[in-house]
C-alpha cells in the first residue's frame, strides 16, 4: 500500500513538476480571497451606511435634495442585494465574465470583482443586523449631545455593532474562501481547477482530489480556529457579544 501511495504521489506532484500546477492553483485562490473580502468588506459598509442613514432620515422626514439622494441610492442597494442573493454565484461569476467584463484579458481580475460584488452584499447585511441591534438609546443620547446623524452613526453605533458582527464577518470570509472554487468555470486556475488539470493528467482522481480537499480543510480549519479565538477574546473583553 505504501508503495502505491508513493507512486501516486510521485505522479501526481513529481513528474513533469506538476506541484506548480498546484502552487499556481493556490496562489491565484488566496488572491482572489483576499481582493474579494477587502471588496466586500468596503462597499458592504458603503452600502450599510447609506442605509442607515436613509433611514434615519425618513424617520426624521428629512426631504433635502442631498436625503432624496440618499432613499434613491438606498432603493438601488435594495435591489442589488437582492439580485446577488437571489441568484447562484456561478451565474454571476459567468455573466461578469462572457457580458460585463468580456474584454478584461485578466480573468483573477473577473473573479475578484465578481466575488467581491457578490460578498458585499452578505457583509452589507451583516452589518446592517449589527446596527439595528444596537439599542436605540444609544443613537438617542448622541442626538441629544448635539451630534449629527452621521457622526452618531460612525462614532457611537458602528463601533458597537462592529463587536457583535465580527464573527459573523469572519465566517463570510470563510465561506468566500470555498467558494472561490468555481472560478475553473471561466478557465482560471485555482485549487480546484488544479486537481483537474493534474487528474486528466495522471487519469488518476484519488491523489489531486484528497490533497485539494485537505489543504481547503487546513485552510478553512485555521480561519475558524481563529474566529473561535475572536469570539473568546470579545466576550472576555466585552463580557459577551
Amino acid at each position: 500500500m505504501l508503495e502505491t501511495i508513493k507512486k501516486e504521489f510521485i505522479k501526481t506532484f513529481i513528474r513533469d513538476a506538476r506541484w506548480k500546477i498546484f502552487t499556481q492553483g493556490f496562489k491565484n485562490t488566496l488572491i482572489i480571497t483576499v481582493a474579494a473580502v477587502m471588496i466586500g468588506i468596503i462597499l458592504g459598509i458603503a452600502i450599510s451606511l447609506v442605509h442607515a442613514v436613509s433611514k434615519e432620515m425618513r424617520s426624521s422626514g428629512n426631504k433635502t435634495i442631498w436625503g432624496r439622494v440618499l432613499m434613491v441610492l438606498d432603493s438601488l442597494n435594495e435591489f442589488y442585494v437582492s439580485v446577488i442573493r437571489g441568484t447562484p454565484l456561478a451565474i454571476q461569476l459567468t455573466i461578469m465574465a462572457f457580458i460585463i467584463m468580456t474584454g478584461v484579458e485578466n480573468k483573477i481580475l473577473v473573479c475578484c470583482v465578481a466575488f467581491g460584488l457578490n460578498s458585499a452584499a452578505y457583509v452589507s447585511e451583516v452589518i446592517r443586523g449589527g446596527i439595528e441591534a444596537v439599542d436605540k438609546g444609544q443613537t438617542e443620547a448622541g442626538r441629544s449631545l448635539g451630534l449629527s446623524s452621521t457622526t452618531t452613526l460612525t462614532e457611537i453605533v458602528l463601533p458597537q455593532a462592529f463587536r457583535s458582527i465580527l464573527p459573523a464577518l469572519c465566517n463570510e470570509f470563510i465561506a468566500v474562501l470555498k467558494e472561490t472554487s468555481i472560478v475553473g468555470l471561466i478557465s482560471v486556475v485555482d485549487l480546484t481547477r488544479a486537481s483537474d488539470l493534474v487528474r486528466s493528467r495522471t487519469l488518476s482522481p484519488y491523489f489531486p482530489l484528497i490533497s485539494v480537499a485537505i489543504v481547503y480543510y487546513i485552510l478553512v480549519l485555521i480561519l475558524s480556529t481563529q474566529v473561535k479565538r475572536l469570539e473568546k477574546n470579545m466576550k472576555n473583553k466585552y463580557g459577551g457579544i
